[in-house]
């Protein structure tokens, strides 16, 4: 009898040191608090789980994905006259990744009227709603997120904040992620990406309605002061019975979201955690290396070592000359990755003799691989270099993925110490500029040629913005980035500064990037990008191809003439076909050709408003639609002398851009 009660309170013991469930008198005056959660029957759902030391893992890494974890039972929050009780909540939370001080998206404590969040979506909607149900009354749900990332659509203060949030991500009050001291009551920050455990604790008053957050660091006590407090009447909103849980989800990070502890009472001060008893958050940062290069192998003779030495230095100099830089991301994105030694037998080494053209961004070289005889182009860029990471990365998640037959197609890439290569499509007949401007003895194109690569540009960029499953602003059009494929279709290239939103979301970006000429007003004064500054230069691209002249020019007199200004004198004057290219010799279709020059105007009018967007902007070019009558009304302006009204002068403008934003390439 005696071994028997021993051996049961050995497993009470055992059992309490992860979890202690206590229920009280009344069906809503519940209490528990769980010190890791082995043995606990949470109810999990996708790619939640708990993992063998009793961590609740909300996120396993995997991209773009969502997890959720409830207590199993619904819990009753309302009293009989239909308020909301008092309750308290504390756990314990870790965010980790791959990458030191790097994640994304966050994990929220919810309270739902039910476990299914099927039809929710990841990323920033952590799991809890989506597009169209984001701040739906009928969600009856509270959460306390805390987010690593900034989303302008949901209006967050920055990337590293606690919220309150109800029905939808729009917190109703937040504030940056930290405590206040005790003794001095000043304000310190936290971050979560430290990949350190923090402690929430979560305070509801049914008699004050009043919502208390407090944060700390794992091995503080909880600070008196709270570091958001808001008054909310929870009646609204909670319904009678509701669950209690987690939610969290990830997007191009391969973030890891952990709740260590969790304590919840109605209508008493949740129970502490002991944070002895917790479980320990998985290594920060990416897997230790094998230690067994670390090992000394016994040694028999002098000789012996000497001679394995030689031999391990000459296959160790063989290895790095075809060196290359792997990490894990890479394994999530589509373009194929190929080796650096068949990039460099397909170019015979980079030699000056296969160097295609050079620029801002590095040198693009004519490779063949060996195995399929495909003829590439091979963009060579360095890490110093103004088209550095940032751009490649995004160059290898977007395009990688983007099929059209009027972009060109990026085939895959390959990365190694100091720089980055990215391999296209070889396009053999070069690109656009060097017919306008008969470049390396490039004979002029005719007029239905021209009109044939307007149209190919021009949906090519219809799809960048409205067709594809992600807007793309290219933000570089110009003659330069038009290549020609064997068949002389245009194909528009040079992503390098291109920038993905979801569709549906804020559009603007906060880098001037482009080259001078093309930029359109609003991106020059704020830095804005959006699909109407890349209007703006198709625009200024339609009026070069059909005259033949560069955005900015400087004639022989030292005068210095902007096209469109040029273009728009011609047009009031009545003598829009005098500006049409005269290598042409008169033969081009005339409709056509003041088609384009009247189009080319609207599209680079300084005012957004009086833009078109790329879906009317074919119409117009396959006649489905009238162009607009242009009145003089509307055209009253000139470019140079808006722009010098502003401070701005297109002719020194290079310099005075070049602070903006490194990613500027200079006009060719």
């Amino acid at each position: 009898m005696k071994f028997f009660v021993l051996c049961f309170l050995l497993s009470l013991g055992l059992s309490l040191a992860f979890s202690s469930i206590t229920t009280g008198y009344s069906p809503g005056d519940i209490q528990f608090l769980y010190l890791g959660f082995v043995g606990t029957n949470l109810s999990v759902d996708e790619t939640a789980t708990i993992t063998s030391n009793g961590l609740l893992e909300l996120t396993n890494g995997t991209l773009g994905s969502k997890g959720h974890a409830f207590y199993p039972s619904p819990l009753h929050f309302l009293t009989p006259d239909g308020k909301v009780q008092s309750f308290s909540v504390t756990f314990v939370f870790g965010i980790r990744s791959s990458y030191l001080s790097m994640t994304r998206q966050g994990l929220a404590f919810v309270v739902a009227p039910s476990k299914n969040f099927t039809d929710a979506l990841p990323n920033q909607y952590l799991g809890l709603t989506n597009i169209v149900k984001n701040n739906n009354p009928t969600n009856h749900f509270l959460a306390i997120e805390l987010d690593t990332v900034q989303n302008v659509e949901f209006n967050d203060i920055d990337s590293n904040h606690v919220g309150i949030d109800i029905n939808g991500l729009d917190s109703i009050h937040s504030h940056t992620v930290g405590y206040y001291d005790d003794i001095s009551g000043s304000f310190h920050n936290l971050s979560l990406n430290s990949g350190n455990p923090m402690q929430v604790w979560v305070d509801y008053s049914g008699e004050a309605k009043q919502i208390n957050v407090t944060m700390a660091s794992l091995e503080m006590e909880k600070p008196a002061r709270s570091l958001i407090s808001t008054t909310y009447d929870l009646s609204t909103v909670i319904q009678e019975s509701a669950y209690i849980g987690f939610s969290s989800s990830t997007d191009e990070i391969d973030s890891r979201h952990y709740v260590l502890g969790w304590s919840f009472s109605m209508n008493r001060p949740a129970l502490k955690i002991d944070i002895a008893k917790l479980p320990k958050l998985p290594r920060n940062g990416q897997k230790p290396r094998s230690k067994l290069s670390e090992i000394i192998l016994p040694i028999a003779s002098a000789s012996f070592i000497t001679v394995v030495g030689a031999v391990i230095i000459l296959l160790l100099r063989r290895r790095l000359h075809y060196a290359e830089l792997k990490e894990d991301w890479e394994v999530e994105f589509g373009p194929h990755r190929f080796s650096y030694k068949d990039l460099y037998h397909a170019t015979e080494g980079f030699k000056n003799r296969n160097l295609l053209g050079a620029g801002g961004f590095g040198k693009v070289y004519k490779g063949v691989l060996k195995s399929s005889k495909l003829e590439i182009a091979v963009k060579r860029v360095s890490h110093e270099s103004r088209q550095g990471m940032k751009e490649f990365i995004s160059e290898v998640v977007s395009i990688g993925r983007i099929r059209h037959r009027n972009l060109v197609q990026l085939l895959g890439y390959c990365r190694r110490k100091g720089e980055l290569l990215l391999v296209y499509d070889y396009m053999s007949n070069g690109s656009l500029d060097k017919y306008l401007y008969c470049f390396e003895g490039k004979h002029t194109l005719n007029w239905d040629r021209r009109f044939w690569i307007i149209k190919c540009i021009a949906s090519g960029l219809l799809y960048l913005h409205e067709k594809w499953e992600k807007v793309v602003i290219h933000r570089d059009i110009k003659a330069s980035n038009v290549l020609l494929d064997k068949e002389m279709n245009g194909r528009l290239g040079d992503f390098g500064l291109a920038r993905l939103y979801d569709h549906g979301t804020d559009l603007q970006t906060t880098h001037a990037v482009g080259t001078v000429g093309y930029m359109a007003p609003e991106l020059i004064y704020s830095g804005k990008a959006s699909p109407l500054t890349d209007v703006f230069a198709f625009g200024i691209f339609l009026l070069e191809v059909t005259c033949g002249k560069r955005p900015v020019n400087h004639n022989i007199d030292d005068d210095r003439a902007v096209l469109v200004d040029w273009v728009l004198k011609h047009w009031r004057e009545g003598s829009l076909t005098e500006t049409v290219d005269t290598r042409l010799h008169g033969d081009y279709n005339v409709d056509e050709a003041c088609l384009v020059l009247k189009l080319g105007l609207l599209c680079s009018h300084p005012f957004t408003n009086e833009r078109p967007n790329m879906q009317q902007v074919m119409q117009y070019l396959d006649r489905e639609l009238p162009l607009p009558e242009l009145t003089h009304a509307d055209m009253s302006f000139g470019m140079l002398s808006l722009m010098q009204d502003e401070g701005f002068d297109p002719f020194t403008l290079s310099s005075s851009i070049g602070t903006m934003s490194s990613g500027i390439s200079g006009g060719r």
